[in-house]
């Protein structure tokens, strides 16, 4: 039985666990739902010169919206913590996303910028360790202007180091701008190596017939 089940298992491998997929998915949802309402309060009081389409937002009205959005807060935050948590126990962020130097990152760029990307799944290069990395610093300073803009007033210190209320507003909008950009970034590269999309199902990864 076991020789069986290694000869059935052998052109696979495990590239993405359990805890990582649910947290992965349950993040897209949070985001969605948040960008989208967070689109909809923007419109109520831009601070730039244009706004959204309202078919882009989600709430209907300021009110809707804003339940909507802390609604989805409270998910991303407590999902958040899991996978931190998760991350640092299971000592995935160390297996992972380092060591990561500078020097690492600009030459894959550079081989990046000339074609030569590589890509084996389960594996993340310079690049993608830095970007990873920095969107959840990203969404830190998400929700911590988010906090600043729902109570300024009790939070007053941390409006403060933004540049009080308006700064917190710019911080947040910059800040989901940011996290835009690199989920519009990642389904470009999903859509280029669309091998990577059924393991974040799975969580296992086909390893044949995969060039480097």
């Amino acid at each position: 039985m076991e020789a069986k089940t290694q000869a059935q298992g052998g052109d696979s491998k495990k590239v993405h666990p359990l805890a990582i997929r649910i947290t992965h998915w349950i993040n897209v949802f949070a985001m969605l739902i948040m960008v989208t309402s967070g689109w909809r309060i923007y419109n109520a009081s831009p601070i730039f010169d244009f706004k959204f389409p309202r078919d882009l937002t989600l709430g209907g009205w300021l009110g809707g919206a804003l339940q909507w959005h802390f609604a989805a807060m409270w998910i991303l935050v407590i999902n958040g913590l899991i996978y931190v948590a998760y991350g640092v126990i299971s000592r995935h962020f160390k297996a992972n996303f380092l060591p990561l130097t500078l020097r690492s990152v600009w030459l894959e760029f550079s081989n990046a910028l000339r074609g030569k990307i590589k890509h084996e799944l389960g594996v993340y290069n310079a690049v993608q360790r830095a970007a990873y990395l920095g969107v959840l610093g990203v969404l830190i300073v998400l929700v911590l202007s988010g906090v600043a803009i729902w109570k300024p007033v009790q939070f007053h210190w941390l409006a403060a180091l933004m540049g009080d209320f308006e700064g917190a507003r710019v911080v947040h909008f910059v800040a989901m701008a940011l996290v835009v950009l690199f989920v519009i970034v990642h389904v470009v590269m999903v859509a280029l190596v669309p091998r990577t999309l059924l393991p974040m199902f799975t969580g296992r990864a086909s390893t044949t017939g995969h060039g480097g």
